[in-house]
Formats: structure tokens, sequence, C-alpha cells
């Protein structure tokens, strides 16, 4: 949504987002300069991007690009600031999580035809996450040039695996099986642990839409399918969990507290995240003891995931140098960047040419996402309220459903009232 910003609060957050160095001009030497912002900016992601913008300037001498870090609590206000006083970078580093509101602003171009025009580019990105890219936003074009996303992953204990006989689930059938087998609530080891804190939505959606195989978030007449009677069942089973084969204290849990209950106390055998958490648990446990599985699949046999925020970089549209703009976004693109940046990141690349020489988790985790078989389910994140309604509403009730205070099934309902209605709104402000 776009923030409002008094005349006075403006000028004194535009002098600042100055300074830290907006727009372009002509450099020394006869150089054009352009500005990038890494809006995620800290000690281990500013590397990367110096990295990437040193190669392009060895291709691009007749370019200079100035590289701006901005930590990812300042950046939206800094980027609207800027938009609101005409002082924008020429790129930013951008995520889908962010993309209707600049977009709503008028402050990107689209990249269609750009990438169409690219041959380095053409039919190289992941299809579901241009789908992811395009959907954000109510003309349903481009607007970033994708370079990665991440995925769900299931992380677990191979020597607790190993010491049980038992093999990473590939269906949800096998997932109850095994958390069962892998409980032993006497010697404090437990199946796995459910967040039941902040940010539980998300990891509850994927389990439930991955259990029941349903990949639309909308039926064609706009009604959410969340509660769907196979997703009912499906939650029931999530639920049924908790305290069974989860410690009774997963009701608070944040990511924060299942990550010391998997890496530091050592008492769970099964943890869901996503491909982030990957450094923390092999510093704490080591290559011998952690590894991870893809979402399981549906007992039907489908392989169901949820969509995830998208990175990529996008082109400001009140850039004086928008050629040399465009030029450096398509390099940071191409296979080569795409590779070294993810790989450096600890996320998938969005560039299909990008194989090989990757860790394990990615490896696999690529391979689900670039499989054709594999249906996406796209977040909806072009609705202003859903943020609102997973985090506010929904997660207070699902500490409800777990105590047995609230079924599934009220619950659910519940949800899908709420997300229909915000869908309807949608489709009315926008046609």
């Amino acid at each position: 949504m776009t923030r409002r910003v008094t005349a006075a609060s403006a000028s004194v957050l535009l002098t600042v987002a100055l300074l830290a160095g907006c727009g372009s001009d002509a450099g020394s030497g006869g150089q054009t300069e352009i500005t990038f912002w890494d809006t995620n900016a800290g000690p281990a992601r500013t590397p990367i991007w110096q990295h990437a913008i040193a190669e392009f300037e060895k291709a691009n001498p007749t370019i200079k690009v100035k590289y701006v870090g901005i930590p990812i609590a300042q950046a939206p206000q800094k980027i609207d600031t800027a938009i609101a006083g005409g002082g924008t970078p020429d790129v930013a580093d951008i995520s889908t999580s962010g993309l209707a509101n600049l977009v709503a602003q008028k402050a990107l171009e689209p990249v269609d035809e750009r990438i169409a025009a690219n041959p380095a580019l053409n039919g190289k990105f992941n299809e579901s996450l241009l789908t992811t890219v395009k959907n954000v936003v109510p003309d349903g074009k481009a607007y970033i040039f994708p370079l990665s996303t991440n995925a769900g992953a299931f992380w677990y204990r191979k020597d607790w695996f190993k010491e049980a006989g038992l093999e990473p689930p590939k269906t949800w059938s096998e997932f109850f099986t095994v958390v069962d087998k892998l409980t032993k609530p006497q010697e404090n080891r437990f199946g796995f642990t459910i967040r039941g804190g902040a940010g539980s939505i998300a990891q509850m959606l994927e389990v439930v839409y991955a259990q029941s195989g349903i990949t639309e978030f909308f039926d064609a007449s706009g009604k959410a399918t969340i509660n769907d009677p196979r997703n009912v069942t499906a939650l029931e089973k999530y639920a049924g969990l908790y305290k069974k084969n989860t410690p009774e204290a997963d009701l608070q849990n944040d990511y924060v507290k299942m990550v010391a209950q998997f890496d530091t106390a050592g008492s769970i055998a099964v943890m869901q995240h996503n491909l982030g958490s990957y450094q923390d648990h092999i510093k704490a446990l080591g290559p011998d003891k952690v590894a991870s599985f893809s979402v399981p699949k549906s007992d039907s046999g489908t392989q169901a995931v949820l969509s995830n925020p998208v990175s990529g970089v996008g082109v400001f549209s009140a850039g004086k140098n928008k050629e040399a703009a465009f030029e450096l976004a398509e390099f940071l693109a191409t296979k080569d960047m795409d590779a070294y940046i993810a790989e450096k990141s600890g996320v998938i690349p969005a560039n299909t040419d990008v194989q090989g020489n990757q860790a394990p988790h990615i490896a696999e985790a690529q391979r689900v996402l670039n499989d054709p078989a594999t249906k996406v389910l796209q977040m909806p994140y072009h609705l202003p309220e859903f943020n609102e309604i997973t985090k506010t509403w929904a997660e207070p009730l699902f500490q409800k459903v777990l105590l047995g205070q609230l079924s599934a099934k009220d619950f659910l309902d519940q949800f899908a009232a709420k997300l229909t209605e915000a869908q309807a709104g949608y489709k009315q402000r926008n046609g």
C-alpha cells in the first residue's frame, strides 16, 4: 500500500536519501554513472552485490555503478520518499512482496519486451517465478528481472533417521508415520515441531495444500479454496501432531524458538522452514547430522508447493540513463551472475540454465521447482489485506485450533470468507 508522507518529513527523508546516493549522472572521464540500491543490505549481502557490480563494470567500462546499501527495515520508506521527491535510484534489488506498491506509483519500467529481445534471457526464467512476478500486479506485466526465490524445506536429523532405519518421506502418509516413529517423549525426543507462534500461517498453508493437492487459492468464481473439505482434513492431521509428536511449548513457537529446539536442544527430528536456515543448522549440527527433504507429495501423487516471494532487479522510470540501467539489470539476471548471486545467498536461481556445483539442498529444491509436474500454488500477494489476514487475524485463531478450542472447519470457513471478500474487492477495483 502506498505510504503517505507529509511535505516536511518527505523533505528530510529525501535529503537523507540523496546523501546516500540517488539518481544518475555523467561520471568522470566520460563514463555514464548510475546508482544501484541494495534494499536488504548487510555484511552477508553487500560483498555479493559489490562483486557483481565490479564484474559488470569490467564488461562495460563506459558505465560506472554507485552501490548504495540500505537496511531492509528502512528500504520501503526510503524508496517511497525518493519516488515522491524524484530522487530514485536507477536500479534496485526488489522483491515481489513490495512490488505492487511500486507499480501502483508508476515507479518501475516493465521488462517483458527487454526479456523477449535478449537471447541470454528470453525463455531462460523459471515459468512459475515469472508467473509469481506478474501475478502481484493488476496488468499482468513483469516489472523486475527475477533473480532468485526461496523454497519450503523440511530439515531433519540424518543421524536419528539412520539409527531408526528410516528414509526421508516422499508422501504425507510416510511423513506422519516417520514423525510418529521418531517421537520418544521419555528421551525428550519429538518427531516434529509446529510453528504455533509468529509466522505460523505460511507454514500451515504449505502443509495443508501440499497434503490436499489443491493448486489454486481461488476457484473460477473467485471463492477461496482454503476451506475445501480436503484442506479441512489436512489441517486436522497437521494440528493433531501438536503435543502428540511435538513439544507442548510449540504453541508459542516462532523461528528463533524452533531453531533453538532443533539446533541447540537437539530434541526435534524434523523442522519445517525454508532454505534460508541452512547455515544455522550446519553451524550447530554439522553436515553429518542434518539434511533436508522437499515438501512431500500428496498421497494422490501431486507435488504442490507454495510460491515464495521472488527477488529481482527493477529499473526505475525516473532514471536519466535507462539504457545503462537496463544493461546492469539484464547483466545481473544472466546465467553466470545469477548463479553467483544465488550460490552466495543460499537461494534458488531464477535462470534455469544455472546447473551444477550447487549444495544438495539447493539442487533438490531447484529440481522440484523446475519439474513440469510440480504445481506451484500462487500465494495471493496481490491482495493488500493478505498480510493483515494471515498475521493479525489468523495466527491467534490457529493457536485455538491447536488447543482444540476451535475446529479446523470453523477456522478455515472464516479464513475462506475473509479471502473471498478480499479477492472480490480486488477484482472490483482492478476490473
